[in-house]
């Protein structure tokens, strides 16, 4: 069986990117991105994958999905469609979809577990979360971090697990 599980970071409004970058750049949800994920399988689409400041992310396993057959990624795994990713997944590890919008709105159905960290403030943004039923997801973790001064805005690490 597969764990998957999501981990993003997504603006009040669902907002989680414009012109291929990220609208914000928190050192905490960074370090909390890192620790969670280290050791373990990541899933991105391309894009994704190609707004990394680092490439491939180090100590991890990194999946790339994309529909053009020729391309090659150095020190990655290539997959050509969402199952052909899932095939590569280890199986009774955890593994994190880390973006972009289009794979996490095809991966949603399957996933476990959400690590969301949620800001306080809407962005304008050309790339979105896919929105969620709460109803069927339980929170069972909420660290709030209170306004920042800083950044302009409060935000909470949320983890979410499916009902």
């Amino acid at each position: 069986m597969h764990n998957i599980s999501i981990i993003a970071a997504i603006a009040k409004n669902y907002a989680i990117g414009r012109n291929n970058k990220l609208l914000w750049h928190i050192s905490e949800d960074m370090k909390r991105f890192k620790s969670l994920t280290t050791g373990h399988t990541v899933v991105m689409g391309k894009k994704t994958y190609g707004s990394l400041p680092v490439r491939p992310l180090p100590n991890r396993r990194n999946v790339v999905i994309t529909d053009d057959m020729s391309d090659r990624f150095e020190g990655c795994i290539m997959s050509y469609s969402i199952d052909d990713a899932i095939q590569k997944l280890p199986r009774n590890e955890e593994s994190f979809i880390i973006g972009g919008a289009s794979i996490y709105k095809q991966f949603l159905p399957l996933a476990d577990k959400l690590y969301l960290t949620v800001l306080d403030k809407d962005f304008k943004g050309d790339t979105f979360f896919p929105r969620y039923n709460t109803d069927e997801w339980k929170e069972t973790e909420n660290i709030s971090r209170f306004f920042d001064e800083k950044l302009g805005f409060s935000y909470a690490f949320i983890t979410l697990t499916r009902k």
